[in-house]
């Protein structure tokens, strides 16, 4: 099996240009190819997670990754899949979230020896003349053209900035630039960057000649990548300060029956043959055993296999009921909080993260789904008494940990 015939089999591929010369240079080690990353935030998401085990899978098969850190076009935001515009970040800022992008990226690629590249788009589009970037790049690109494509259309009735259309130009010449100045000949990207990167492809053809044939290829699930890892508390974060291993490990044992095995397939290196024979005979416990194992394979890639270890006792032995553990998330609950050493149970599932509400944790008591302690609580005027340690149980599968400053 081909390393193309092994991406389609995972279902990672969706639109390319130029079909033979990709399975080409990817199947025999040849690719120089790039993926962006725009620093938005200090750590990576579980929305990335894709392109990173992309990344790895194709440097696993003798190809050069770039990743290509988004520091000049984060200054700009894409609007792509975007309602509102996104908000301004300093330079400082966009900076320091670079640096822990590089940090974090070294987890799953190999840097060393020029086996792959981190730059940064900041290097050359902040020292652009915007006369010469009127010139040299935006005339290649038709107006009417643009307003064609789906990521503008949809910004279309709220407003779109000129700042934001400029987007789509500012990611062209990124390809056209690591083109040139480092041999990259093929992008990857998700289906919502169908459109921009085709731009890329088009400048470096248009402006290089019919000689020049940089390719690009979307990746099936990345719009769908976008909206993983959103929990009541937030983003999932391949930061373990922002999200323990514990955390992590349990957002992919809760993932849906109809997405395990999508996940196994796209995001772990678990041969796809015995995903395949699996698949065939998913049913009942069969699901729960598919889950364990996605969750302690991607817990392992990211957090390596110490705490991908513990985060499986931990959750067998919450779920054996033998107690509890201290890798479970945990809240550390003030003084100021508690009156006469208690608190109420909507207060403590608020501060917990565990509801985003008190409306939303009034209906959760209410329906029977919290535990305290192993003791269901159905009154939403439940004081909860913090003498000893507070276990909260969340639904079947969420539990965390509460305890007084």
């Amino acid at each position: 099996m081909t390393l193309f015939e092994e991406l389609q089999r995972r279902g990672l591929l969706a639109q390319l240009t130029d079909e033979e010369e990709i399975k080409e240079l990817i199947n025999e080690g040849k690719a120089t190819f790039y993926i962006g990353f725009d620093p938005t935030a200090d750590s990576l998401h579980v929305g990335h997670f894709m392109a990173l085990c992309l990344m790895k899978r194709l440097q696993m098969a003798g190809n050069k990754p770039i990743a290509l850190l988004g520091g000049g076009t984060a200054m700009i935001g894409d609007p792509s899949g975007k309602t509102d515009m996104r908000k301004m970040m300093t330079k400082e800022t966009i900076q320091h979230n670079v640096e822990c992008f590089k940090k974090q990226m070294s987890r799953f690629i190999d840097f060393s020896d020029g086996k792959a590249m981190v730059v940064n788009n900041a290097d050359w589009l902040l020292d652009l003349n915007y006369v010469d970037v009127l010139r040299e790049v935006g005339a290649h690109f038709s107006v009417n053209k643009m307003l064609t494509f789906e990521c503008y259309k949809q910004r279309m009735e709220r407003g779109l900035t000129f700042l934001e259309f400029n987007y789509m130009i500012m990611q062209s010449y990124d390809f056209y630039k690591l083109y040139k100045d480092y041999g990259c000949n093929m992008q990857f990207g998700g289906d919502d960057q169908w459109a921009n990167m085709l731009g890329g492809t088009e400048l470096i053809r248009k402006k290089l000649g019919k000689d020049a044939y940089a390719m690009t290829i979307t990746l099936l699930l990345n719009s769908e990548g976008k909206k993983m890892g959103k929990t009541e508390k937030g983003a999932v974060w391949l930061d373990p300060e922002k999200t323990s291993p514990y955390e992590f490990f349990q957002y992919w044992r809760n993932v849906s029956d109809n997405d395990v095995i999508k996940c196994l397939k796209m995001l772990t290196f678990v041969p796809i043959e015995e995903i395949e024979e699996m698949e065939k005979h998913m049913e009942g416990a069969e699901f729960n055993k598919a889950k364990e194992l996605l969750a302690f394979e991607l817990t392992k890639l990211v957090h390596g296999d110490e705490e991908a270890n513990k985060a499986l006792e931990t959750a067998h032995s919450l779920f054996a009921g033998k107690g509890v553990s201290d890798d479970m998330p945990s809240t550390v609950i003030s003084e100021s909080d508690l009156e006469d050493n208690k608190i109420g149970i909507l207060t403590l599932l608020v501060k917990t993260g565990l509801t985003a509400s008190n409306g939303e944790g009034r209906r959760l008591v209410q329906q029977g789904g919290i535990s305290i302690n192993d003791e269901k609580i159905t009154d939403p005027t439940a004081k909860i008494d913090f003498s000893s340690e507070v276990i909260i149980k969340k639904g079947k599968k969420v539990f965390h940990k509460a305890v007084k400053e």
